[in-house]
């Protein structure tokens, strides 16, 4: 496997100001599904910010913990899949083929990390909203399920400029949306294969932790917990 691709997030630098929320839902082409729409359970979010309170009146505090897909090795959204839309990548993500989805939403149903959503209608952006569509990434019709993708396109052309100019991917070539807008840098991507890598040496890290570990799903994002709790 020539990358293995992972994130780690510092819950130490996270404020929640959601600027990743903002900047995914950009990037990726993700509608707003509205109020009703929520209120039914039918939010849609690559990406959100956990909110956690410490401590009693008035000493309290508030924790946040950005939440994405979590590009399971051992993923249990895959294996309940029937038409194999849900797969595992050779560089280690969890990829949707959306013409392949028929909407089962069993992975949806296995996901533990509520990071699978289904799109209960075709997506509709008014004018001139639609003008700031990316168009690398496509638009999803009603009937499939999507999900963080670590914006794959952007690992794409990483790869494809690194092609052009004859070398090797280097650690910070590739950075995705949500960790471009974080403006304490509490999200950091690279590959997990680079020894060298910052995200690599921050998975080791002692402070770090996987989300619901005990599992056995084997995330591929480490959070690292306040110097505190560490």
């Amino acid at each position: 496997m020539a990358h293995r691709w992972g994130m780690a997030v510092d819950l130490d630098r996270c404020t929640g100001c959601e600027a990743c929320v903002a900047a995914c839902r950009a990037e990726n082409n993700i509608p707003t599904v509205g109020d009703l729409q929520s209120s039914r359970g039918r939010a849609m979010h690559w990406i959100r910010v956990e909110r956690y309170f410490e401590g009693d009146f008035p000493e309290v505090r508030v924790k946040y913990r950005p939440v994405m897909c979590q590009q399971c090795d051992a993923a249990p959204c895959e294996p309940v899949c029937p038409t194999y839309a849900s797969h595992h990548s050779d560089e280690g993500l969890n990829a949707q083929i959306y013409n392949r989805c028929i909407g089962t939403r069993y992975c949806a149903n296995a996901c533990p990390y509520n990071a699978r959503f289904f799109d209960f209608f075709n997506p509709v952006w008014e004018k001139p909203l639609h003008l700031q569509l990316n168009p690398d990434v496509s638009l999803r019709e009603v009937g499939v399920m999507e999900k963080c993708t670590f914006c794959t396109q952007r690992i794409a052309a990483g790869k494809d400029a690194a092609a052009a100019e004859k070398r090797e991917v280097k650690d910070g070539d590739i950075v995705p949306a949500c960790a471009q807008s974080c403006p304490s840098k509490a999200l950091v991507f690279g590959d997990l294969n680079d020894p060298e890598s910052q995200v690599s040496r921050l998975a080791e890290s002692p402070r770090g932790s996987k989300l619901l570990e005990d599992l056995g799903t084997a995330p591929k994002v480490t959070y690292l917990l306040g110097r505190e709790h560490a």
